[in-house]
């Protein structure tokens, strides 16, 4: 299998990458802590690319790692990961599925949690037992419970659809499965992205540290953990990438391959992420430097759409079914 990007997706990615250098460097994620209408001026910019949405999920997900990388805020993800391929809409959107366990699959639960931006997109598909979805237009804030989570540069809320008139359509099951595989998928992408930030970072800070002399990426113990880092990316980039692809193709190993991806993708930041401290050392945990803006996108990403092990259990489950 060929995971070389065609130029199109070079292309796409470096002008994705320059975009966010240029609009969202980690003063604005951090403007954001206490100003969330400071993602406006890039949501403009990224508004132009809703459209990967409804395209191939190798391009959403080439898309997904470099906002995660700059750790965006806004309502990218819920539109183009969520919202625009379950129905084919452009208008911003998000999902409304998780009931109080929290996980992505079809309930009669009428409150729904992680409801993503809520307060920012136009439309909110809700997805009901059949499964089915309704789209509704964004409510007004008596049915919307903002909640706190661990990452300031994203929004999420509980939605109340008690007594709304929900018309659903019926989803065919193969299609609801492409869903949450690209879903997956892209939230996925976006962790690798993060990932790679929070690596780069790490690398950056052994390169410039010095003790006793000497950069403190020249210790072994240091090495070794970048190299573990390093692998851990990797092998989490390649399940993204092959899990885009199965979406693709349609291929019959599409959500296998998009558990493994997640699961691969958590895996990695949460080893990224503790070594990444660690080898920042004290200034890593303090407020001032912007590493802990990335540890709380990547701390919040493992959570989304089903934990490191919920996933692995899913994959045992198709693997031994």
């Amino acid at each position: 299998m060929d995971f070389t990007p065609t130029e199109h997706q070079t292309l796409l990615r470096e002008t994705l990458r320059k975009l966010l250098e240029r609009e969202c460097p980690a003063a604005l994620v951090r403007a954001h802590v206490d100003d969330p209408g400071v993602h406006e001026p890039l949501w403009t910019h990224l508004r132009e690319y809703v459209a990967l949405g409804t395209g191939p999920a190798t391009d959403c997900c080439l898309a997904l790692e470099e906002t995660g990388h700059a750790a965006a805020p806004g309502p990218f993800l819920a539109t183009v990961g969520l919202y625009t391929p379950l129905t084919g809409d452009e208008t911003p959107g998000t999902v409304a599925i998780a009931g109080s366990a929290g996980e992505w699959l079809p309930n009669d639960e009428p409150v729904k949690t992680f409801v993503l931006e809520a307060d920012r997109v136009e439309r909110i598909a809700v997805v009901c037992p059949g499964p089915a979805v309704a789209v509704i237009e964004r409510p007004g804030p008596e049915r919307l419970r903002p909640v706190a989570t661990v990452d300031f540069s994203r929004r999420v809320f509980e939605l109340d659809t008690t007594g709304l008139a929900l018309e659903a359509r019926p989803l065919e099951r193969g299609a609801f499965d492409r869903w949450r595989a690209r879903a997956y998928a892209s939230i996925a992408a976006e962790m690798v992205g993060t990932a790679r930030r929070i690596l780069g970072m790490a690398l950056d800070h052994a390169r410039h540290r010095h003790q006793f002399g000497v950069p403190i990426g020249s210790f072994q113990a240091i090495q070794h953990k970048l190299a573990d880092m390093s692998l851990a990316l990797e092998r989490a980039t390649a399940a993204v990438h092959y899990a885009a692809m199965t979406v693709d193709a349609g291929h019959p190993d599409l959500l296998r391959a998009a558990h493994a991806a997640k699961a691969a993708a958590g895996d990695a930041a949460r080893r990224i992420l503790k070594d990444g401290i660690q080898i920042h050392g004290g200034i890593g945990y303090t407020w001032e430097h912007d590493l802990h803006l990335y540890l709380r996108r990547a701390t919040a990403d493992e959570y989304l759409l089903g934990t490191t092990g919920w996933h692995l259990d899913r994959l045992a489950d198709l693997l031994f079914a």
